[in-house]
């Protein structure tokens, strides 16, 4: 028993500290992305969706810092994006039809990412009925 709260505690470490080296490696990928488009003086679309996917993840990882849990919606918002930075930095090079599976990746995804959020839903309306159900027995 003993020794599976040890293998515990040291996941639950190792978790933390990976979730903290994501969020510092994040913070200087933001960092070196604002200098670099400081000095070449120029805002392209992708930077943007870049310096975006960088905010989610930090997002992300506050996220989970504050509820110990990652909501699987983040993740799957992140994809999207970066696959919308995907299509805009290749679309003049890209034939019409790996734009158009990479489009309906982001299709698929956002289909996946509304499910689960009625996944949500319906489990808080369950936990909410279950909570009305218990007061009406009280």
């Amino acid at each position: 028993m003993e020794q599976q709260n040890l293998v515990q505690k040291f996941i639950w470490f190792a978790e933390r500290t990976i979730l903290l080296l994501i969020a510092i490696a994040t913070l200087y990928a933001v960092g070196y992305e604002i200098f670099r488009i400081i000095y070449v003086k120029e805002v392209n679309l992708s930077d943007l969706f870049l310096l975006f996917i960088y905010a989610e993840v930090l997002g992300m990882v506050a996220t989970f810092y504050a509820n110990n849990r990652i909501p699987v919606t983040l993740p799957l918002i992140i994809a999207m994006t970066a696959l919308t930075r995907m299509i805009i930095l290749q679309s003049k090079d890209l034939n019409a039809i790996n734009i158009i599976y990479e489009a309906s990746g982001i299709l698929i995804l956002a289909v996946a990412a509304y499910i689960m959020s009625l996944k949500d839903k319906i489990s808080l309306k369950k936990v909410l009925l279950r909570e009305k159900i218990e007061d009406s027995e009280s």
